[in-house]
């Protein structure tokens, strides 16, 4: 069984780490040369700076643009600070239109104008068209590498242009057919070209019903359209029904990486991109933000608890007590919200099934509330002798369940509605509401009925 990437990169960091120590340099190079630009990539993240920047310079950089491609934006820009050029020119010297055009946008001026002098008219064109597209569009995504053909034409006229271009662009399962004015018509398969009668023609073949993808979707939805179909290639139309390029399944891999990262990063208040081994004053400044937002919501909890110094003056066993309401319905609300975002990101929530999954997940919290509201009154008996205290902790905590359930699908349905990212201020709101919630229900109930 072959090894994974990521095991691979644990043994090269190890292999490469131990031929530095030992000062085998010239083993270490050829180590690093033989390696996959992906496999660089990720070692160069694996490492801190300083050696991260001693291995760049042992590279040969005949490869250095797809290396580039490969690592994060953060580690990309150090690399780039660190690169003459030159050196800059050459990395995007061989690369694909579509990569290019990643890569140029974070490149210098000069750099950018000197790479597009040393294309030819035609690629110039295609790539300023590429690049007029926002990155995050099917437009950033597409290659404008394309092999067309007409529905007017046999099967044996197609085979021998395949021959005369001698090779195909990567990723093509199939030819775009196209009228004269290069409106998509539909695909042709490769596997029906050899298949098939040479002198059958191309629109007796060819699948009219593959729709395709207009310029301007989002990257998500790009993505979402290829998971849910399978796709290896799509056709990009305008407007106008005019083919511009192709997107094909590597550029959508990336993608939906991306958006993982995107996911799980925002939630800590963190970019996907952000740098492991970043300086400790860059990273400490970016995370005192998210640290002020959260400390913010702590002094709100505070203040609900502040509200009831009386009634816990008197009966501080209710104090021991607090964390455990606040923590079940956080815990609630936090199953809730991320099944929710993982639906919008689906593409499985939406206002015709809002309603729906509000009452399904208002009876989980009743249900949940209702069990766990008599685990915990049972405890709560069992500890302080006290019948009381454990009615007031049940109720409190069925209220603060519930409340989590309907809070974990309202919040990221309004964060979606306008415009902002659930998965980067959901967790902060929802925290809030059920500690806020939990605590108040719990004194209050203290306060009415016991003190």
């Amino acid at each position: 069984m072959s090894e994974s990437p990521v095991s691979s990169v644990r043994n090269n960091l190890e292999v490469i780490t131990e031929a530095l120590n030992t000062g085998e340099m010239k083993r270490a190079a050829s180590l690093l040369n033989a390696f996959h630009p992906a496999e660089i990539a990720l070692l160069l993240e694996s490492l801190p700076q300083s050696k991260r920047f001693f291995i760049w310079n042992m590279l040969d950089h005949d490869e250095s643009g797809e290396i580039l491609l490969y690592v994060g934006d953060e580690v990309r820009s150090s690399l780039i600070n660190i690169m003459d050029q030159e050196q800059l020119v050459a990395a995007t010297e061989g690369l694909e239109l579509d990569d290019l055009a990643d890569l140029l946008s974070d490149l210098p001026l000069a750099v950018t104008d000197t790479a597009l002098n040393n294309l030819d008219s035609s690629d110039r064109q295609r790539l300023k068209s590429v690049l007029s597209y926002d990155e995050d569009t099917a437009g950033g995504l597409m290659n404008t590498d394309i092999v067309t053909v007409r529905k007017d034409i046999t099967l044996d006229v197609v085979m021998r242009y395949i021959r005369l271009r001698k090779n195909l662009p990567e990723y093509t399962d199939s030819l775009i057919v196209v009228d004269r004015y290069q409106h998509y018509i539909g695909t042709l398969r490769l596997t029906d070209i050899v298949t098939h009668d040479p002198s059958m023609l191309v629109g007796d073949l060819m699948e009219d019903n593959v729709e395709p993808i207009n310029v301007s979707e989002s990257a998500a939805d790009v993505a979402h359209t290829f998971e849910t179909l399978d796709l290896i290639s799509a056709p990009v139309i305008d407007g106008q029904h005019k083919l511009l390029g192709r997107i094909t399944i590597d550029d959508v891999v990336d993608v939906i990486r991306e958006e993982g990262e995107h996911s799980v990063m925002s939630m800590a208040g963190l970019s996907e991109d952000e740098d492991l081994f970043a300086p400790v004053t860059k990273s400490a400044r970016r995370r005192a933000l998210w640290l002020g937002i959260n400390m913010m919501t702590a002094f709100l909890a505070a203040w609900v608890i502040s509200l009831f110094q009386s009634t816990l003056e008197e009966l501080i066993l209710l104090a021991v007590l607090i964390p455990v309401v606040a923590s079940m319905g956080g815990i609630a609300g936090s199953q809730t919200l991320t099944l929710v975002i993982r639906g919008l990101a689906l593409k499985q929530v939406g206002q015709a099934n809002s309603l729906v999954l509000l009452t399904r997940e208002l009876g989980i919290g009743i249900l949940n509330g209702l069990v766990w509201a008599l685990v915990v009154a049972v405890i709560a008996i069992l500890w302080f002798r006290d019948i009381e205290l454990g009615a007031i902790i049940g109720l409190a905590m069925t209220a603060n369940l519930i409340c989590a359930g309907v809070a974990g699908v309202v919040i990221p349905l309004t964060l979606r509605r306008y415009g902002i990212d659930p998965a980067l201020a959901g967790g902060v709101i929802l925290t809030t509401i059920t500690d806020v919630v939990g605590i108040f229900a719990f004194l209050s109930l203290a306060n009415w009925l016991i003190v």
